[in-house]
């Protein structure tokens, strides 16, 4: 589910793709790697975001296809990868399609040989029927957060889940440093917070027919000029959306704030080392 409120924010937005997004780019590179995707791949991104992990690989040389819930973030993605009319040639071999994954998937035309879930993690069945359109033994990347004990951010993303408690006890998580997702969805960032469980990618891997083919553990530190930036970062992941339901936003930015002291560096920078985790699955 798309977290609404603070994640659909123009200004919100433009923060997760000018502050926050980047700090992912470590996992989709791995990932990248790993897959070896190039002039050869045809990528679909599950919850494309604003489109970095798209203009990545499509830097690569690959076709790619992202689906994307949150139109201020899906039209980031278009200026990206998708330039107007008459405002210079088109770069890259892109599509980009608005709706959740279990509305828009499968997608018309040839079918991706390379599947990520960077920033949505898909319901079971979403991910199952997704994978029922593929070519077997295609890949289908799902990521998330590693161990809370080598994750620098966790008391930080803590306080989303706390202030959040009151509008009805504590949330399911959804999404990681960012995305979104159902919230049955194990081991992400939005809404509220909780770190993944050891095995949560590979269960819900199972849960949808897929066969387990390895993993991996990326280091995606969050680094920030200053509290400020820091703020407005965290703020666009969605995380806190639910937080700000049940208080309201100057409360959240004071205790946001608070809990970021501790990764001030003397030079004013903010400084969180944090582990991500992805597993690689076979349709």
């Amino acid at each position: 589910m798309t977290p609404t409120l603070v994640h659909h924010h123009p200004q919100r937005a433009r923060d997760w793709a000018e502050i926050q997004e980047r700090m992912l780019v470590p996992l989709y590179e791995a990932v990248f790697d790993r897959l070896e995707v190039g002039p050869a791949t045809r990528l679909l991104d599950l919850g494309c975001g604003s489109g970095l992990a798209l203009l990545l690989a499509a830097a690569r040389g690959a076709s790619v296809t992202g689906v994307e819930a949150d139109e201020t973030r899906l039209a980031l993605a278009r200026e990206r990868l998708l330039p107007e009319p008459g405002t210079g040639p088109r770069r890259f071999d892109a599509r980009l399609v608005g709706g959740r994954p279990e509305d828009t998937v499968p997608l018309s035309g040839p079918a991706p040989d390379v599947v990520t879930a960077f920033d949505a993690l898909p319901a079971p069945e979403v991910l199952a029927r997704t994978a029922g359109a593929l070519e077997r033994g295609t890949p289908v990347v799902l990521a998330g957060w590693g161990p809370p004990e080598r994750c620098g951010a966790a008391s930080v993303l803590g306080v989303a889940t706390r202030l959040a408690e009151p509008a009805g006890g504590p949330r399911p998580a959804r999404g990681p440093a960012a995305g979104t997702s159902p919230r049955d969805a194990p081991g992400h960032l939005p809404g509220s917070w909780r770190p993944g469980g050891r095995d949560d990618l590979e269960e819900l891997a199972r849960r949808a027919g897929l066969r387990l083919d390895g993993s991996g553990r990326v280091s995606c530190p969050f680094g920030y000029a200053g509290l400020e930036s820091a703020v407005r970062g965290l703020l666009s992941t969605g995380l806190y959306d639910d937080a700000v339901r049940a208080t309201d936003e100057g409360q959240v930015v004071k205790e946001l704030t608070e809990a970021l002291h501790p990764h001030v560096r003397r030079d004013g920078t903010v400084w969180m080392p944090n582990l991500f985790r992805y597993v690689v699955a076979r349709a």
